[in-house]
């Protein structure tokens, strides 16, 4: 089941599926407006000569021109979207072009022009002269005219989306998004109080028993798992599991990612039953993975700080989204032990935790960094909104710690004595809010 919902996600964000299916769409369309031509021909359409009046030869060259037209502008929409991803790479990351691939509009214009090219082909072939037995698909001609003006105006809104989607903003905005979605499918609000629950202890293995590794069947980086299946798993063997790596390591073919507590080494059935469990693939997937949502942002940011760009306004605009994305987390309950439906615990996941997940989004923005006034600014800022909504003492501490190395930082590498008077105050400002415990 794992593998199946990970092929979903694979093929939903593929450029190629929607494309491929309304390609396969306006071929059934064709097919259906012939039938139906052929059922209806003779005194219908002629009662309506303006709108079903063509001859072989008018209907023949209006649907030459239309599927010529269709494939050129289909090449253009190509290379477009080609160069898209190229200054997409470049400007910002290449961990960015998923989302490209996976733009519905993007995929929708492709398809049309493809489509509406498929269809011309199929009906052309069934216009006959009067030479051949005269037959020429009233209906389906005019569905032709009207599916060319369509791919007009489809034109005219993919060089308007285009032009949006490569902008710094939208495209912070789209990766923030995805990845508030799956914070909210992984930690639901509704999940209890927000709790690490990495407090609980380990449970002691009983005489007999003792930790088995699970070895990796292939290399890879783990996509998803499925916890659930783990969970019926351990309840039905009276095992413990315990994840050695986190969704979105990388995993190594003979190497252990998971161990199972339990008398009996588990048999080579059971551990193919445990890697089932486990999705490995070639990249990182965001469908579970909410570090490496906050990964993209980050690297955005460590492209903007880079001597090359130099762009502070984009480090700072994914540090308001890195802070969007901390603030959902703050009040979340990010489960590290899991119980059965026995009660008992019987899967312990190594992550991830919430510090993790900060040190994610700030460390590599802070260390690079060193000497620009407004990202350190922005950082303070974005700390403070942050902490405002943070009742955890636990992670209060992880973000008082994250100020006081930026504050550190902001020392060390600013030279103009009023920009690190101006940064100073913030960072006291901040270390003592974030020292004082929360407000209810």
């Amino acid at each position: 089941m794992t593998r199946l919902r990970q092929l979903w996600y694979d093929v939903r964000s593929s450029f190629w599926f929607l494309p491929a299916f309304m390609f396969t769409g306006a071929i059934a369309l064709a097919l259906l407006l012939i039938d139906i031509d052929t059922r209806l021909a003779g005194d219908m359409f002629s009662n309506w000569p303006r709108l079903f009046g063509a001859g072989a030869e008018g209907a023949r060259g209006l649907l030459e021109a239309i599927a010529g037209s269709m494939i050129s502008v289909a090449g253009v929409v190509f290379s477009i979207t080609l160069v898209a991803l190229s200054l997409a790479s470049s400007q910002y990351t290449s961990r960015v072009l998923r989302h490209f691939m996976r733009d519905p509009a993007n995929q929708f214009v492709l398809g049309s022009f493809v489509g509406i090219f498929a269809y011309c082909l199929i009906v052309l072939r069934t216009i006959r002269g009067s030479d051949e037995g005269s037959f020429v698909p009233a209906l389906a001609v005019l569905v032709g005219l009207l599916l060319g003006l369509v791919g007009i105006a489809v034109l005219v809104f993919f060089i308007h989306h285009i032009s949006v989607s490569i902008q710094a903003s939208q495209i912070l905005a789209t990766v923030a998004d995805e990845t508030l979605r799956v914070i909210d499918k992984l930690f639901p609000a509704d999940a209890g109080p927000a709790a690490d629950d990495t407090d609980e202890p380990m449970p002691a293995a009983a005489p007999g028993q003792r930790w088995h590794p699970v070895s990796a069947e292939r290399s890879g980086y783990i996509e998803q798992v499925d916890v659930e299946a783990l969970l019926v798993f351990a309840v039905g063997h009276g095992a413990v599991l315990r994840l050695e790596r986190r969704i979105g390591d990388f995993v190594v073919e003979g190497a252990a990612f998971a161990g199972v507590l339990s008398a009996k080494p588990p048999t080579e059935a059971d551990a193919a039953r445990l890697r089932a469990a486990l999705s490995v693939g070639r990249t990182r997937s965001l469908d579970q993975d909410v570090a490496f949502g906050i990964r993209q942002l980050a690297d955005v940011a460590l492209k903007a700080l880079s001597p090359g760009i130099n762009d502070s306004t984009t480090a700072e605009m994914c540090l308001d989204r890195l802070g969007a994305l901390l603030l959902r987390l703050a009040d979340r309950s990010i489960r590290a032990r899991r119980h059965g439906a026995d009660g008992r615990l019987r899967l312990v996941d190594c992550g991830p935790s919430y510090e993790a997940l900060a040190n994610e989004a700030l460390d590599s923005v802070r260390q690079n960094a060193a000497g620009n006034v407004s990202v350190l600014a922005r950082l303070f800022v974005v700390l403070r909104l942050v902490g405002a909504h943070t009742r955890l003492p636990a992670r209060r501490r992880v973000l008082l710690a994250h100020a006081q190395a930026a504050a550190e930082l902001a020392r060390r590498s600013v030279e103009a004595p009023r920009d690190r008077e101006r940064l100073d105050a913030l960072a006291a400002q901040l270390v003592s809010e974030l020292s004082a415990p929360a407000l209810d």
